[in-house]
Parts: C-alpha cells; structure tokens; sequence
C-alpha cells in the first residue's frame, strides 16, 4: 500500500524535524528497528556505486491485533506491497520501482526463525517476508526479503522500512481523508469496500479498501492496483504538504506513521530518517521516477498460471544494472522497450555442458525450464570452458538477448553456422544461476 513511500516519508520526516522535543522524543521512542545483518549471510551483490542507497521499503498485511479483521485466517506475517527506492550518490534523482507481489520469483533458502530453514523453490514474491516471519519477526521477514530481492535483481540492499495498515489509516485520517475519483463504482468484499463512482473523500476502512481492492475494478490485477496506489500516495504526500501547518494534524499524522514503522537499525529514529527525507527533498520532482518492473502475465509461458507475472527481460534486467551503476532509468524509453516482450516460452535452447563437471547440462536445463524457456536439448560441449555464453543464428538476437540478460556474466555471440531458431547455451565453469 505504501508505494508513494518516497514522497510521503519525505514530507512527514520533514515535518518532524521542525516538532517540540517533547513531541520528538515520543516520536523516536515509536519506530521499531529489526536486526536483520546477521541474518543476510554473505553471499550478497556487490555495492557497484557507493554513495548511492538502495532501500526496500514493504506495505506489510500483518493480520496481528487490530489488523486481524482484514483475514483472521492467514497465520503467517504477509507483504501486500513491495518497492526499492534508488537514491542517486549525487542525490539529484532518484528512482522507485514497484515489484508485484505475484512476481513469480526465485526465492532462496532463508532462516525462518523457528530453528529451521525453508528450501530454494520459485514462488510469488512476497511469500519471502512470509517465510521469513513463520515465527512472528520483522527482522526474518525483513531478512528473506532482501535476500529474494538481492538475488532476482542484483541490487545490494542497504536500508529497508516496513509500515503495516494501521498506520496507513492513521496518517490518512489525520489530514482529513484523500480524495479519489473511481470511474466506476466498486463492492470488494475481500477489502470491505462499497463506494459509487464519482469523486469522493475516503478514510478509515473505506481509504484502506481503496487501495488495497484487486478483482473488483479494472481488469483485477496487481499492476492495475499499483497504479491506484500510487495515484492515492501522491494524493497523500500533496495533502499533507498543505495540511502539516496544524500542530495537531502534524502530531497524529506522524505519531500514526511512527508506530506502524520498522526499519533496519542503522536507519531507526528520528535523526536518520529525518536526514533521509532531507535528502529526498533536495531531489526536483522531475528527477523522481515511480516505476513497474516491466512484466508479463506467466499464462504466456505457463497457460495453467493464470495468477501471476514475470519479469520481462532483458529490460528488468537493464533497469536492474543501470541501478546498480548508479545510472538514471529513462521511464519513457523502457516503457517503450517494453511493448513486445519476448515470452521465455517462445525461446528454443539448447544447453551444452563446458564444465566437465557431470549432469550440469541437465541440472541448467531443469532451471532454464523452471523459468519458463522451451529447451530442446543437451550435451556436452566440445571442450571445457571457464565462460558460460549464448550463440545465436541470424535472426534470434532478442531471443538471445533475453536469455544472456538472466545470465550473470555471460557473453551472447552471432554464429553464422548455428542451427536455426535455437539460442545454444554453453554451461561455463563460471555458472552462477538463472536470475
């Protein structure tokens, strides 16, 4: 729910900083911080920009105490939204990108709290901070998270912050409500919501039904439900640009954020936070980018799967490494890059094992399936090899392209003697996964 995150975590931090120290001390005593850098393990993306900040920031759908009118029935913590936000090492833009929470992802082995640990498998992506928080923690749920998102997008994570719903519809009620202005009417059930179509204030339940509806409006997906929430934060963040002059209105908008918040421990309190959102306001509107990891409907590689989405490459994982070499995204262009996208089912590859390490053609092959690619054969390669690498034929070097980009490291090369409509993968002994 809380994808404008960057905007309205700067205005309300700001506005901290200029409250009583009474008010201030109360304030820091509210933020909850979770321990999460010994749970990280050390197999972690390399920082590729220092000064930059990569932070995740999650909507959480925790069904604890007052949260558990929206599903007593779920007995694990949940994440209902999920972005990381760039900030720029020079702090003259930024960039958030939303990650759907029906991302079918890898998710890795993670710590789940109660003495044992879950087992790599692909699954929607917010089933990490579930796994993470079998026992009722932030810090594990927070822990398997980041590792999920290190590990499908290269991005070393260095802060993460988590707000539940009970501080949404605090910070929402103490400015008052938010305008929206449905185009059609819309009855959730599974939000709780009924409101007509036309322009109208919402609060409480209402507010958060709004922006937590799905199937009952539009064409029922995630990606649908993100716009509506960015729309709404932005609302938010305008508001209360315009309404924090009130001390009392200041006071329960931050009070209801702060109790909700989470963070690591390097970024809890008011002091950090604050700097953060000085930072953030430094930063032109024009320079602020609020993207969607570009995607696709599963359905197209698996036709039963109609349920979630998967990450479009080679342009997620373009967004991916211009992050992670501190180089700003052009919105434009990679919405237009991401018109036709090349569905992994439709690539033909062959896999060739260089390794000289028995049964690695198979093993990849089984991940490369797993995946969504059609694979048509494997071998051994001709000789071993220490590079893994991608030949095409003429014609096929979207196709190759798309493959290369989930391939850490690896080359994709034309070869005028390639068989056609195949993309021929040769398993190095530098492998290091399917991303």
């Amino acid at each position: 729910m809380f994808v404008r995150g960057g905007a309205a975590l700067a205005v309300l931090l700001l506005a901290a900083g200029g409250a009583a120290a009474w008010v201030y001390q109360s304030l820091d005593g509210n933020i909850h911080s979770a321990d999460i850098d010994d749970r990280l393990g050390g197999d972690r993306p390399a920082n590729m920009s220092p000064g930059s900040k990569n932070i995740l920031v999650v909507g959480s759908d925790s069904r604890d105490g007052d949260n558990g009118k929206y599903g007593k029935g779920l007995t694990t913590m949940q994440s209902d939204t999920l972005m990381v936000m760039h900030m720029a090492a020079n702090r003259k833009w930024a960039t958030v990108v939303s990650l759907p929470r029906d991302s079918w992802v890898g998710i890795p082995a993670c710590d789940k709290g109660d003495g044992t640990k879950s087992t790599p498998h692909h699954f929607k992506i917010n089933e990490a901070f579930a796994i993470g928080g079998t026992s009722g923690e932030v810090a594990g749920a927070a822990a398997c998270t980041i590792r999920t998102v290190e590990q499908n997008t290269g991005l070393r994570i260095d802060h993460f912050m988590s707000i539940d719903f009970q501080g949404f519809k605090g910070m929402v009620n103490a400015l008052d409500g938010i305008e929206v202005c449905p185009e059609t009417a819309i009855h959730d059930k599974k939000a709780h919501l009924d409101m007509e179509a036309g322009c109208q204030t919402v609060r409480d339940e209402k507010a958060l039904g709004y922006v937590r509806t799905r199937y009952s409006v539009g064409d029922g997906s995630d990606i649908g439900r993100i716009g509506r929430q960015q729309e709404f934060m932005e609302a938010l963040a305008d508001k209360a640009q315009k309404k924090l002059t009130s001390p009392t209105a200041l006071y329960g908008f931050l009070n209801s954020a702060t109790k909700s918040l989470t963070t690591d421990k390097k970024l809890a309190g008011i002091d950090s936070l604050t700097g953060l959102a000085s930072e953030l306001k430094g930063i032109p509107s024009d320079r602020l980018a609020f993207l969607t990891v570009p995607n696709y409907g599963r359905e197209a590689d698996v036709p039963t799967d109609k349920a979630n989405v998967v990450w479009q490459y080679p342009q997620a994982a373009d967004l991916f490494a211009s992050l992670a070499a501190d180089e700003e995204v052009d919105k434009k262009s990679l919405e237009a890059r991401s018109k036709n996208p090349v569905y992994a089912a439709t690539i033909r590859v062959s896999v060739l094992n260089g390794t000289g390490k028995p049964g690695q053609a198979a093993k990849v092959a089984e991940a490369l399936r797993t995946a969504g690619y059609t694979v048509v054969g494997t071998d051994n390669a001709p000789s071993d090899t220490g590079k893994t690498s991608v030949t095409f034929p003429q014609g096929l070097d979207r196709q190759a392209k798309a493959l290369v980009s989930r391939l850490p490291g690896a080359r994709a090369t034309q070869d005028p003697a390639a068989a056609p409509g195949t993309v021929t993968l040769t398993v190095g002994k530098d492998f290091d996964g399917v991303r």
